[in-house]
């Protein structure tokens, strides 16, 4: 049992460590990217106003589209649209390049146009930049596996302990 419980831990750590060290990083660079704008762009803020001065959804996406932004042709590019209502400002985030352009609330000016990368590394971190199956699959199996890592851990650890207090109070 024990040489299976080592060789087992022995090969699980080793694959699993790749995968820690992925998600350990990741995690890392998702903390700090308020902090650094070539991760996430800082949020711009727009022209002062009520709700009833806000541009419609049909302005906004006329707005966006009309930019001639290789990463907004059609609506189907668009992936989202985050409202900032303190800032007064829509962030319209594409489905491709993780692409953004930040638009004005209320005058419908472009506030800035960026890259995302804090969306191409929070898919690396969830999994989901290599397929759904490694979203759904592969990162529950890996939480699942680093349980049984402790366990098997544990056991290689406290079995030499036990077998030594053992034998050292003649228990054998």
């Amino acid at each position: 049992m024990y040489k299976f419980f080592r060789q087992s831990h022995k090969w699980t750590g080793i694959v699993l460590g790749l995968i820690f060290l992925n998600i350990a990083v990741t995690g890392f660079l998702l903390l700090i990217k308020k902090d650094h704008e070539w991760i996430q762009p800082p949020t711009h803020k727009g022209v002062p106003g009520g709700v009833e001065s806000f541009i419609s959804n049909q302005d906004l996406f006329a707005i966006v589209l009309d930019q001639g932004h290789p990463d907004f042709k059609t609506i189907g590019d668009v992936d989202r649209v985050d409202f900032r209502p303190g800032k007064c400002v829509f962030k319209v985030r594409s489905v491709r390049n993780h692409g953004e352009i930040q638009v004005d609330a209320v005058s419908g000016a472009v506030l800035g146009t960026a890259v995302r990368n804090s969306d191409l590394i929070e898919s690396l971190h969830d999994g989901s930049f290599f397929g759904d199956w490694a979203h759904d699959w592969l990162m529950p199996a890996t939480s699942i596996s680093l349980v049984l890592l402790i366990g098997t851990g544990l056991y290689l650890w406290l079995q030499p302990k036990y077998r030594h207090s053992r034998r050292r109070n003649g228990l054998s």
